[in-house]
């Protein structure tokens, strides 16, 4: 197996593993904050700002990911 056959079939696996862990993230928090804003209401602005802003980290995590993914095929 050359390096071009491994980065085939690692890359696309790696954005798959990227998206699952952003999936179970973006879950995690938005679970947490619906939570916090039950037990809280008169907080709910400032938690819903809050994650907002931690949904946004952990997406743009996932699209560097497969960026990287679209440069390292473009060299293949």
């Amino acid at each position: 197996m050359d390096v071009g056959t491994a980065l085939g079939f690692g890359l696309p696996l790696g954005v798959g593993i990227a998206a699952i862990g952003s999936g179970l993230g973006l879950g995690r928090a938005v679970g947490s904050a619906m939570e916090a804003m039950g037990r809280q209401p008169e907080a709910a602005g400032k938690i819903q700002t809050g994650m907002i802003i931690g949904a946004a980290f952990i997406e743009a995590l996932t699209i560097y990911a497969l960026v990287a993914v679209f440069v390292l095929l473009a060299k293949l």
